[in-house]
């Protein structure tokens, strides 16, 4: 079984880099540009994991996360939210609603597909 992730950021470089990281990682990878999009593709087909950017158009990466947060069809969902915001209260927010992790923009790659690894409860290393 392949893991999918849903990749949610507005800004079309930054989604490319995540799905060319992803996929070379073996996920198996969506995307949506906004939040409105980001629940239609959650609730189409649940991924195991969302990389959720916070500033968005339409609906926020928070109100996307606790809208997550609130279906019970959606348990098990992980959530890592990426911001350019690294100050601590919107940290704590983020968490408070339910992410499971927080990574400030930029972000080492290297560091992300080891907390995406993590969260899945996968090895450290595809073929480690």
């Amino acid at each position: 079984m392949s893991v999918e992730i849903l990749i949610v950021d507005d800004a079309p470089n930054i989604v490319l880099s995540l799905e060319f990281l992803m996929k070379k990682e073996g996920f198996s990878v969506r995307s949506a540009s906004d939040g409105e999009e980001a629940l239609q593709a959650v609730a189409a087909k649940k991924p195991d994991l969302v990389l959720l950017d916070v500033m968005m158009p339409k609906r926020n990466g928070y109100d996307v996360c606790e809208a997550i947060r609130a279906d019970p069809a959606l348990q098990g969902v992980r959530i890592i939210m990426l911001t350019a915001k690294g100050r601590e209260v919107e940290q704590e927010k983020g968490l408070a609603l339910g992410a499971d992790d927080y990574v400030t923009k930029p972000f080492s790659t290297r560091d992300l597909v080891l907390k995406v690894r993590n969260l899945l409860g996968l090895q450290s290393e595809p073929n480690g």
